[in-house]
């Protein structure tokens, strides 16, 4: 068997996931501007706004330009939950709402680190085994990184948003490859979406690793 060199990962939902829920958090900030909706209807319609969504990712946009695509794309996503649960028109001032909720999710309260995070990363890295970020998540990742302790992990920080194009296309995963000078065979993705994660990597040809949450389990590069 080919030796692992590379293990990529991805972010949300692998190394960190959402304090309570998504409906949660919006139900409670959309309560700080006296609207009130249910936090399992919202949770709902904002994962089928979600699923639906094209890809957060930008061919061909400057970098200084990325933070206000990133913006648009998600308050496009929010609105349409708000207006799929009925309570858009409520809102006196959607934009102010939308701007406290994206600011709490580029906060460290707004999430948690998995327990078996630092030990799955320590024990990879003091086997000489580089790694990597594959997601398709935005670049408030970086700050969230570094306050939860796991930047210096990561050799490097593949974005669907920056490198415009988003998992489970091949394409970002060959992006990811090449600032390792890695082969595909050479490489692991761990992630907990079948689609995204397992699918996109196994359709790129590194070795995927679909990720449980529950019970918690440290997969062996070598197995």
């Amino acid at each position: 068997m080919t030796k692992t060199k590379v293990i990529f990962l991805d972010a949300v939902g692998t190394l960190f996931g959402v304090q309570g829920n998504v409906g949660k958090v919006y139900g409670k900030i959309a309560r700080e501007f006296k609207v009130q909706a249910p936090s399992d209807a919202i949770n709902e319609a904002f994962y089928k706004s979600f699923s639906q969504a094209s890809p957060l990712a930008f061919p061909d946009t400057p970098l200084m330009e990325l933070p206000e695509r990133e913006y648009q794309w998600w308050y496009d996503i929010a609105k349409i939950t708000m207006e799929s649960v009925g309570v858009l028109e409520q809102f006196d001032d959607f934009d102010h709402f939308f701007n406290r909720l994206y600011g709490y999710f580029a906060l460290p309260d707004a999430w948690f680190v998995y327990p078996d995070v630092k030990k799955m990363l320590y024990a990879w890295r003091e086997n000489d085994i580089e790694l990597g970020i594959i997601s398709n998540f935005d670049t408030r990742i970086y700050a969230l990184l570094d306050v939860f302790g796991l930047t210096s992990y990561f050799k490097t920080i593949t974005l669907s948003s920056v490198s415009g194009v988003a998992k489970p296309n091949p394409k970002i995963f060959q992006v990811a490859l090449r600032k390792h000078h890695c082969a595909p065979n050479q490489a692991m993705h761990v992630g907990d979406s079948v689609e995204n994660d397992y699918k996109g990597a196994k359709a790129a040809g590194l070795r995927p690793y679909l990720l449980k949450r529950d019970p918690i389990v440290i997969p062996n590069p070598d197995d």
